[in-house]
């Protein structure tokens, strides 16, 4: 099964507002076995709007469109789709309803405004919008036009059009059209799986993992994802049977494990912050970190996870030398005698963090991330990093080009992946 998506608005358009709903259905797609074949963005237009339209559903068996169903006169998809579809517009009992519900609890009065978007095209499925006024609309398309509106067990092609509200999107996709999709299509199997790669470049990789990807399926294919200082790769199988695909993705794993099993650092997990946040779940440990050239941006990515508090106790962003000694215990002698960017400064920064917030782990960075800064001694690029534990301490050197949040991001993916294989044994 194929589907399209189609974000609608100027604002997407001209990169005034981040298009976030293009990956949140692409993911929700994907995970209920569905091929997403192309993502759209087109404005506020109407001949835009039908082009984007006929063409998904000339190669697509669901097109989902967001965005252009507000209040507003620039709100134009209802209207672009009626016309398309040679219906006319009236006042849903039900979406009314809604409207009113949400108007009373807010304490605002309904407008004529707000009330027309209770008015939907006569051949579609309203499907009320719990979290907003805008209320959806599924299309039973045949041979590129709107059949009724009525449900049907099982539908040949579907063209549904979403509010652009994040939020409400979001809630329509999971709650109601994704099980609705389900319900009316065979969509199929997929099966997705995430092994995040670290320490080894994407070319090298890529070499190692020649004769796996050849004795791979034609229905399995193997992604090389490149993010900061790391690799996500990521096996996508398609099929019927989902055992049997999930059987096939295992053995692929272990061909993978067996070629580059030593820069593995994570599996089924988007980013090495998700890796980390699941193993300290798992073995009940804490976690503490001190950052210099970082500025906090390791303890950004692991607070963005949810559950973070149950672990992590606290971060210092130490970024200059009072802060080292005052607050982590950095010792002026060692300041003086090998400077903030050292192996001895951040040996220090990390178990001073770790004693002063008990934790049973901790890391610590410190660096030059640019674009001044530098030295002939430590030149732009130069980090430091260090994890500390009931093992000891581990410390590491590393230098990195580019811009400074090129150096910050690669750091900060190189630390974590230290932390996971200090924790693992590795």
């Amino acid at each position: 099964m194929k589907a399209s998506i189609i974000n609608i608005g100027d604002e997407l358009l001209i990169g005034q507002v981040v298009n976030t709903n293009a990956a949140y259905m692409s993911r929700s797609l994907t995970a209920a076995g569905i091929e997403v074949v192309e993502v759209s963005t087109v404005g506020d237009d109407s001949q835009s709007i039908e082009s984007a339209v006929r063409r998904c559903l000339s190669i697509s068996d669901v097109v989902l469109v967001t965005g252009g169903l507000g209040p507003t006169k620039d709100d134009i998809t209802k209207a672009t789709l009626c016309r398309m579809f040679r219906s006319e517009l009236y006042e849903n009992t039900e979406a009314l309803e809604n409207i009113e519900r949400l108007f009373a609890l807010r304490g605002f009065t309904l407008t004529d405004t707000n009330r027309r978007q209770a008015w939907v095209p006569q051949c579609c499925e309203m499907i009320n919008n719990d979290m907003g006024t805008a209320p959806c609309m599924w299309f039973n398309i045949s041979n590129g036009q709107c059949q009724d509106g009525g449900r049907k067990s099982k539908v040949k092609q579907a063209l549904v059009s979403l509010p652009g509200v994040p939020f409400e999107m979001e809630y329509l996709i999971d709650r109601k059209i994704i099980p609705l999709i389900r319900e009316r299509f065979e969509p199929g199997a997929i099966v997705n799986k995430n092994i995040l790669v670290q320490g080894i470049g994407e070319s090298f990789l890529s070499d190692r993992l020649e004769r796996v990807e050849a004795s791979l399926p034609p229905h399995i294919k193997l992604a090389y994802l490149p993010q900061a200082g790391m690799i996500k790769l990521r096996l996508t199988a398609k099929g019927k049977e989902e055992t049997v695909l999930q059987e096939e993705i295992a053995q692929a794993v272990r061909d993978i494990r067996s070629a580059a099993g030593e820069f593995i650092v994570g599996e089924d997990h988007e980013s090495l912050a998700e890796a980390v946040s699941d193993m300290m779940h798992s073995r009940r440990i804490t976690l503490a970190t001190a950052e210099s050239c970082t500025g906090g941006e390791i303890a950004t990515k692991l607070t963005a996870i949810p559950g973070a508090s149950d672990y992590f106790k606290g971060a210092v962003v130490a970024y200059c030398n009072e802060t080292k000694q005052s607050v982590l215990g950095v010792r002026e002698e060692t300041l003086d005698t090998h400077t903030a960017v050292s192996e001895e400064t951040v040996r220090e920064m990390a178990e001073g963090v770790r004693l002063k917030l008990n934790t049973d782990y901790a890391v610590a960075t410190t660096g030059v991330a640019g674009p001044g800064g530098g030295t002939d001694d430590t030149p732009v690029g130069t980090v430091w990093m260090a994890v500390a534990g009931w093992e000891g301490t581990t410390t590491k050197k590393m230098r990195y080009n580019g811009r400074r949040q090129q150096v910050i991001d690669r750091a900060t993916n190189e630390v974590l992946a230290m932390l996971m294989r200090v924790i693992g044994g590795q």
